[in-house]
Formats: C-alpha cells, sequence, structure tokens
C-alpha cells in the first residue's frame, strides 16, 4: 500500500492568462505526481464553486491563493496516510473537509487538484497508463467501459462567451464519423480548420481565434457561422453526413434575457417555442449531429419538448442543464429531457464523484461527451480520463493553440500504445 505522504500546491496561469491551482502529491515511496485545474469561462448555475480571492488588487480579484492555502493547510494534511489508490475514500474525505454541498468553503479548483493528483500517483506507482488506471477506477464505480480512444468534437468557430462578441452561439462543431480511427478523425478536424480559416480570410472576415482556438469571425448570424463550415468541407475531400457531421454548443443561457432568447438571426426576441423552431429549421439545412444546452438551464419543460421533437434525428446534449451533478442528471433521466452527457470534472469537483455521474449516464444508454474548459492548462489529465471511462466523444476545442494540442495529441499516444498492445 503507498500512502500519501507530502501535499503541496502552488498558483499558476491558465490558457486564458488567469491564475488556477496546481498541486503536488507525493508518496511514501517517493512518488509524485501533479495536477492543474481547468477553469470555465462559460459555467452553469449549478457548478460546485470554484473559489477566487476577490481581491481586485491582485489578479484583479482572480486570483487563488486562497484555494492554493486551503491544499497546503487543510486538504493535504487531511489526507496524509491514505492510500493513493482508494480513490473513494481519498475523494469522500475531501468532501467531508469541506463539508458543504457545492464545496464552496474550500473550492472545488482546490479539491480536484488534490483528487486528480491522487488519480495519477496510483498509476505512477503501479507502473501501467493512467488510461488504464481511471479504467479500473470506472469499473469500481459500476461503468462497464473498455479503454477505447474517443471520437474528438472539433470546435471550429467560436462565438458567445467564448467568442468576441461576434455570435450567439458559443461553438460551431466539426464530428468525424464515429468509423473513423482516431488518427483518421484528427486529420479530417485539421485539414478543414485549415480551408475553413481560408475561406474566412477569403470573405473579410476576422479569423482571429477565440479562447478555444476556434476561429472568431464577424459574420452576420449564426446560421452564416454554419454556412461556412459547410461550405468549407464541401471544398475538401470529405463528405458531410458520411464522414463528418455538424453540432452546435448553443449555451443559450448566454442570450436568455427576461424569459425570451435575443439572436442576431431574428429580428425579434424569441420565446422557447420560437427558438425550437429555429433549431428544426438549422436541421433542415445542416443536418445537426448533436445540440448541446439549446435551451436555458431551467426550462426543464422546454428541454423536454425539444427532446421529443428532435429524438432519433440528432442528440441532445446538456451541459449547463447538468452541470455533471448527479441529482440533475437523475431528474434529466427521469424528464427525459436529453440523451447525452457533457463530462467535466471540475464541475462537480473529485474523479470519483465524476465516475459516479459516467455510471448513471451509462445506465440510462446516454452518449458520454467527455469535455475540456475554455480556461485549461497543459494537463492532458482529461485525455486520459475520456480513454479510461470508454467516452464516446472527447471535446478539446478546435486543433489549435497549445493547450488544445497536447490533449489531441495524448489521444494519439493512446491510440499507439492500444494498437501496439501495451498495458
Amino acid at each position: 500500500m503507498s500512502k500519501v505522504s507530502k501535499v503541496w500546491s502552488r498558483q499558476i496561469l491558465d490558457s486564458r492568462g488567469l491564475p488556477t491551482v496546481e498541486t503536488v502529491v507525493q508518496l511514501d515511496t517517493g512518488h509524485t505526481a501533479v495536477a492543474s485545474v481547468p477553469a470555465g469561462t462559460s459555467t452553469g448555475t449549478y457548478e460546485a464553486v470554484e473559489l477566487r480571492d476577490n481581491d481586485p488588487a491582485n489578479y484583479d480579484g482572480k486570483g487563488v491563493s486562497k484555494a492554493v492555502a486551503n491544499v497546503n493547510e487543510t486538504l493535504g494534511p487531511g489526507i496524509w496516510g491514505l492510500d493513493c489508490t482508494d480513490q473513494a475514500t481519498i475523494d469522500q474525505r475531501l468532501i467531508e473537509l469541506d463539508g458543504t454541498k457545492n464545496k464552496s468553503k474550500y473550492g472545488a479548483n482546490a479539491i480536484l487538484s488534490v483528487s486528480i493528483a491522487c488519480t495519477k500517483c496510483a498509476a505512477i506507482v503501479q507502473n501501467i497508463p493512467l488510461y488504464n488506471w481511471i479504467n479500473t477506477l470506472s469499473k469500481r464505480a459500476g461503468v462497464d467501459a473498455k479503454v477505447r480512444v474517443p471520437t474528438p468534437v472539433f470546435n471550429m468557430i467560436n462565438g458567445g462567451l467564448h467568442g468576441a462578441g461576434n455570435l450567439d452561439f458559443q461553438e460551431f462543431h466539426v464530428i468525424p464519423a464515429t468509423s473513423k480511427t482516431y488518427s483518421e478523425a484528427l486529420k479530417i478536424g485539421v485539414e478543414i480548420y485549415i480551408k475553413l480559416g481560408k475561406n474566412l480570410e477569403r470573405r473579410g472576415a476576422i479569423h482571429s481565434v477565440g479562447d478555444e482556438g476556434g476561429y472568431a469571425p464577424n459574420l452576420f448570424t449564426n446560421a452564416d457561422a454554419l454556412e461556412v463550415i459547410f461550405e468549407s468541407i464541401k471544398e475538401s475531400n470529405y463528405q458531410i453526413g458520411r464522414d463528418v457531421f455538424l453540432g452546435l454548443d448553443v449555451a443559450a443561457s448566454f442570450f436568455y434575457k427576461n424569459g425570451s432568447y435575443s439572436i442576431r438571426d431574428k429580428s425579434n426576441p424569441l420565446n422557447d417555442d420560437a427558438l425550437i423552431d429555429y433549431y428544426k429549421y438549422l436541421n433542415s439545412q445542416y443536418h445537426l449531429s448533436h445540440i448541446e444546452d439549446p435551451l436555458h438551464e431551467d426550462s426543464w419543460e422546454s428541454w423536454k419538448k425539444l427532446y421529443e421533437a428532435f429524438k432519433g434525428q440528432l442528440t441532445v446534449v446538456g451541459d449547463d442543464l447538468l452541470v455533471t451533478n448527479q441529482e440533475r442528471v437523475e431528474k434529466a433521466i427521469n424528464e427525459k429531457a436529453c440523451d447525452a452527457i457533457l463530462v467535466k470534472p471540475n464541475q462537480v469537483g473529485t474523479v470519483w464523484e465524476t465516475l459516479l455521474v459516467v455510471k448513471k449516464a451509462r445506465d440510462a444508454g446516454w452518449k458520454v461527451i467527455t469535455s475540456h474548459r475554455s480556461g485549461e492548462t497543459n494537463d492532458w489529465f482529461i485525455a486520459d480520463f475520456a480513454s479510461g471511462t470508454g467516452s464516446d466523444f472527447a471535446k478539446f476545442g478546435a486543433p489549435c493553440r497549445g493547450e488544445r494540442v497536447a490533449k489531441y495529441n495524448r489521444l494519439l499516444s493512446i491510440e499507439a500504445e492500444l494498437a501496439s498492445g501495451q498495458k
């Protein structure tokens, strides 16, 4: 049994230049592992709390020195002596130390950094790949999963809070067919991304990139973004509906104000039913593969109506609706509000709780999409997590920017290791 002997933390910067937490766990064997946690720009109301200092004199209030101190002074010492391979016990101890339902006392960012570092330590001390250890933990949590490299979901155009005030919808996706190998899928994504950049340049559209590496062009409507991606695919060697598909992360809560939705595609604000009708139109034009967060996170009745309208046509994905929360996932299953979940460990705050959410989704027959956040680091833990839990898809942004590419390249390594039979 390898026990936790020391834990320490510090403040580093994420991909947006904002502070985040990095934690090191050391075992009594001398083995160490480092974990850094991501942060979201577009966050759901019901996510576990990310603790910030709120001191305007330091990092404009975005510092995480309090979260770092919580690791160094309380959370770290609280798990000293625990077996690093007993993830459930470690995470339960962290939850008990915090004592709040939403981890607001010590911060989900502080807690998750310790949880992930312990997961990594356990893999290192056993001399097995991280994804294999996560698969073992998945099975302990009741997830019937095989290690696999998921199909990537590429964020080609950024809007909403991830863009530059250019578009209402947050992400416009290109999704290679699930029949493609990961290497083939990555090649497809990169080639279409290059083609898209050239098309935007030809149109005279600004094509700088947003938080997640997708282009942030100055287009007139959200439909224009779909159209330029559609055109780029047609100019490539790939066929829509066979080799590649389109998807949307609407993040509708972003443009929901006073009971209605305001988007540049329509001159007047839309109610839930009118917005659903617009999605029907977009689907008729572009044959979407999936739609994520199409409605406000508390519009449960409308989610049910939308799911019923699109059932069998496309996958309805909950992110802000579900926030990797067991109670909200259970409600969505019972209400028949969606049929896929976006899994983000930092929305709930521990590895073990995330695995329990994956189990609920799998038991319901849902698709599982493991996701990064807009504020990322070069830590590629999430790639191993996606593979170890047998996720259907992985959403890591555009094939651009180092913190995104680190994850896509990690999946390449995992694919090669699995092909060689490495254990």
